[in-house]
């Protein structure tokens, strides 16, 4: 990188963050701790300003004593280096904000003035909302009646899921929030999108002769995308009876990654053409056209009492804050298919749920057989795989057949493996440092336009109404456990199986690894 484009990247991010919601858990958890880190690899220069936003009172020293207790909790960067924390926390600043009073914003205003003369900022302004969604179109309404807006730098909304609760509720908070921001200003934050491993998608695709062209109906025969928890709903009992899996998971994550696996190339490497493409996907999704075809080919399913790691653990019901008769899903499984050209016939299975025996994020694309009748006839051959770890390892593995050693014509299971954290270590640069950093530069590439989620929300509705019409089809599943059987049963009607993940690997695999080490 030369020291002008370096440069460039400086400026670009130089700005000040006004973070809503700043005495929060996701401020406490993610956003300082990515402010921190763009800060140390010099990302953020010294011409930006951090705008803490809460009800509750606070010092400018008390705030900055929270940022520091979160670096130390979860920063991959530790702050023991005091001239560059103190070099930071000037940064930080306070104020206790009520976000139904216009003067509050008026005052933000001058605040903000006074930190764009104090630190060089060009009037640029970034704000994150790390609040419900029900309060994103007041605020939008008051930065605009606040005097926010008029600054002579550019403006940007950050914004966090869920977005809305269907596809009406998201329509009407579009609507606000277009209101006060053009469409090319809302960033719509999806962290699974600034995972490396799922950015990683594009190049191991385009870029590696040997995948593209075998990147279609002819030669994969399923598609498997598996997000698994091994926790419950811990303290968000109360908002997940009121989501579940399906809207929690499946509108936005996992649709995410189906459509990174799907998209046709790009006519270039930039964000609007990128989620032209993905947005192609969600138009073709074959639509669930009655509550039967939702019956036949997505499963729902609730964890029951259960065991892990020889642990007891509550049924969903019995944890706090959920109504003890809900039919609220933790799970979710279903046979999704892309019905275009080069994806037609293929089977998408996508599943997620909570109380699984394994924390991980896969996406394992299964190939046909070759059909040979070299070694067809005589062996059990199993597919190639290409597997993508997501999460919390990240890499790739290969499934292939090789000779089987010893043997004139034996065949094994061989797996080589590239794993991305084991190179770089335990500083992988986390999801939320790459996001924050890309909407400071205007890269909207991973961040959902609005077409993106609104055909999202059409194709779980259709799911969700269904499931209201009959709640007689809610499995239950033990705790500890993969989920409801009925999900195994849809793959082996189509002749197949859900694959080991991460964790749950064959015995009969011999493995051949590049740690990076």
């Amino acid at each position: 990188m030369t020291d002008q484009f370096k440069s460039e990247e400086l400026a670009s991010a130089s700005a000040v963050f006004y973070l809503f919601g700043a005495t929060g858990d996701l401020a406490r958890r993610k956003l300082f701790p990515a402010l921190f880190s763009l800060y140390k690899e010099g990302k953020l220069a010294e011409d930006f300003a951090v705008v803490g936003l809460a009800r509750r009172p606070r010092t400018d020293e008390q705030f900055r004593d929270d940022v520091y207790e979160s670096i130390g909790e979860f920063s991959r960067y530790k702050s023991d280096d005091a001239e560059l924390w103190n070099r930071f926390a000037e940064h930080f600043v306070y104020m206790s904000l009520d976000i139904n009073n216009v003067e509050g914003f008026r005052e933000l205003d001058r605040l903000s003035s006074q930190l764009d003369a104090k630190f060089n900022i060009p009037g640029n302004r970034l704000f994150y909302l790390a609040l419900a969604p029900e309060l994103f179109g007041p605020v939008s309404f008051n930065l605009r009646d606040g005097g926010l807006l008029e600054s002579k730098g550019w403006h940007r909304v950050v914004i966090e899921k869920p977005f809305g609760y269907d596809l009406p509720s998201a329509q009407k908070l579009n609507d606000q929030i277009n209101q006060v921001f053009r469409e090319e200003e809302i960033y719509r934050i999806d962290h699974y999108l600034g995972k490396e491993m799922v950015q990683n998608i594009e190049v191991i695709r385009f870029a590696n002769a040997f995948f593209e062209p075998l990147w279609n109906n002819k030669h994969i025969a399923n598609v498997q995308i598996t997000l698994s928890e091994t926790v419950g709903v811990e303290e968000r009992g109360g908002y997940y009876d009121k989501s579940g899996a399906l809207r929690d998971m499946g509108q936005n994550h996992m649709l995410q990654m189906l459509t990174m696996i799907a998209m046709e190339p790009p006519s270039r490497l930039q964000g609007e053409d990128i989620r032209d493409e993905k947005v192609k996907v969600l138009r073709s999704l074959r639509q669930y056209a009655t509550s039967e075809d939702v019956r036949t080919n997505v499963t729902r399913g609730q964890y029951a009492e259960g065991s892990w790691r020889g642990k007891a653990l509550p049924g969903y019901r019995q944890e706090d804050s959920v109504n003890p008769e809900s039919v609220t899903e933790t799970y979710f499984a279903a046979k999704v298919f892309v019905d275009n050209f080069r994806w037609a016939g293929v089977p998408f299975y996508i599943r997620t749920g909570k109380r699984l025996p394994v924390k991980t994020t896969e996406v394992v694309i299964e190939f046909k057989n070759t059909g040979s009748v070299l070694f067809g006839q005589r062996h059990d051959l199993t597919p190639n795989l290409l597997v993508i770890r997501v999460n919390p390892m990240e890499g790739i593995y290969i499934k292939i057949n090789a000779k089987e050693p010893g043997s004139d014509t034996g065949v094994q299971p061989v797996a080589m493996e590239f794993c991305q954290s084991c190179k770089i270590g335990l500083n992988t640069p986390e999801a939320y440092e790459r996001l924050i950093y890309d909407a400071a530069r205007g890269d909207s590439t991973y961040f959902t336009r609005w077409d993106e989620v609104s055909q999202a929300w059409a194709f779980v509705d259709r799911i969700a109404s269904a499931w209201r019409e009959e709640s007689s089809d809610l499995q239950f599943y033990p705790a500890g456990s993969w989920g409801p059987e009925k999900a195994d049963e849809m793959l082996a009607k189509d002749g197949y199986r859900w694959w080991p993940v991460n964790g749950q690997e064959e015995d009969n695999v011999i493995w051949v690894t590049n740690t990076g080490k």
